[in-house]
């Protein structure tokens, strides 16, 4: 299953600085969560702003979600920036009907574009 789950998800994390932008590719969802969630989590302490970007995120499940939630907790215990970047219809769409756009609305404050 982890092989299977390697091909679902990959994921880049570039650093610049305290700044992290986690790349993420494929699809977020049950089983492919926890070694993205662990390896941005482990790196909050030494950051002041994580950026996922999820250009390339073709499907977020409720598993999925649970870890950008997770992540944007752990961030703010930190002190960390958290920003999603590039949120796909989809991924809009479960925010929406979750009521946690609004959490992740800081991303417009940002002068990013989450149309």
């Amino acid at each position: 299953m982890p092989e299977a789950a390697a091909k679902v998800l990959t994921f880049e994390i570039e650093r610049d600085g305290d700044t992290a932008v986690v790349k993420c590719h494929g699809r977020l969802v049950a089983g492919t969560t926890e070694e993205v969630y662990q390896e941005v989590k482990h790196l909050l302490p030494q950051l002041k702003a994580v950026v996922i970007d999820l250009a390339d995120l073709t499907y977020v499940d409720s598993m999925g979600l649970g870890a950008l939630v997770r992540l944007y907790a752990a961030a703010r215990q930190t002190g960390c920036d958290f920003q999603l970047l590039h949120l796909g219809k989809q991924l809009r769409n479960l925010l929406k009907m979750t009521n946690l756009l609004s959490v992740f609305g800081q991303t417009e404050d940002h002068g990013i574009n989450i149309a």
